[in-house]
């Protein structure tokens, strides 16, 4: 008897049906719009990180209780600024911005903590020079950071032109009301030789030191000293940053410490760390802003 059935018949089912054309066209819209809004936020990230941010200087205010500040230099106003970078991005026009923003500080002190320059020196002369016009009362000090030895010692005759002192290895006292504080700079971590023997050799064991440092994490050989205070620059607090997780990449010498204030060593002695006004490798600074940082010394128990 034959099998009326002329073959297997196939049960029909979704999986054959065709996705119909106007589903297609919306998966190729949809992907096209993504694709268009990706290319759209990294220009706008790279035009903030590029054109916007590096022009945003904040004002970083802090006050630090700190032993062994005397009496007479309760209240001191310590400007620190750092990694000017000029040459790369940066020129005479950001050096009177930076110097308008330090003025209207009124500062006692002004701390440069290196990399002044980016590049051959011949041109950047006229980009120090409006340096000139910063004013405190105590006098403008400057160090070398590790992009400051093209020519050293035409660096240092251009600073000194500009009115700082430049530390290498050195110090200088500071006197008010009798009593006196000691101000010293300490050579490039990296290409320099930093001494902080002989820098702080014949000083009083209970005089204030505050200790200028290009390389941050040299505050750990630093905290070995009778020294009150380190301000330190390099680091560009890692010039690009990502939300939650922090710096992307730090050069060496400021691995440990990045940005902000530290207390270092067994003593806990006190170190910040400045995020810098210029840029190096790339023109760009992401979630990490330029920054003057404005520092009010206390006297501990006054």
């Amino acid at each position: 008897m034959k099998n009326s059935s002329t073959g297997p018949q196939r049960a029909s089912s979704q999986a054959d049906a065709k996705p119909a054309a106007g589903t297609t066209m919306t998966r190729r819209r949809f992907l096209k719009h993504g694709a268009a809004a990706l290319l759209g936020a990294g220009l706008a990230v790279g035009a903030y990180a590029s054109l916007w941010e590096p022009n945003r200087l904040e004002v970083r205010r802090l006050t630090l209780a700190l032993a062994g500040l005397p009496a007479a230099f309760n209240g001191l106003k310590v400007v620190q600024f750092s990694d000017m970078h000029l040459g790369f991005y940066t020129g005479a026009k950001d050096a009177v911005r930076v110097v308008e923003a330090i003025n209207r500080e009124q500062p006692d002190l002004i701390c440069f903590t290196g990399d002044m320059v980016d590049g051959e020196l011949d041109a950047l002369e006229e980009a120090i020079q409006p340096l000139s016009g910063l004013e405190a009362a105590f006098g403008k000090y400057s160090i070398l950071g590790n992009h400051d030895f093209y020519d050293v010692a035409k660096l240092i005759r251009m600073e000194e032109k500009a009115g700082f002192t430049v530390l290498r290895n050195s110090r200088v006292m500071l006197k008010r009301g009798g009593e006196a504080i000691a101000v010293a700079g300490l050579d490039d971590g990296i290409w320099g030789r930093p001494d902080p023997a002989a820098t702080l050799d014949g000083l009083p064991e209970g005089m204030f030191k505050l200790v200028l440092m290009h390389e941050p994490d040299y505050g750990d050989t630093t905290a070995e000293y009778p020294v009150h205070l380190q301000l330190s620059g390099h680091s560009h607090g890692g010039q690009v940053r990502l939300p939650w997780l922090g710096e992307v990449v730090t050069p060496p010498g400021a691995k440990r410490y990045v940005q902000g204030l530290y207390h270092v060593g067994s003593r806990g002695m006190p170190l910040y760390v400045n995020r810098g006004i210029g840029m190096t490798q790339l023109p760009v600074r992401l979630l990490c802003q330029p920054e003057l940082t404005v520092l009010t010394l206390r006297s501990e128990g006054v």
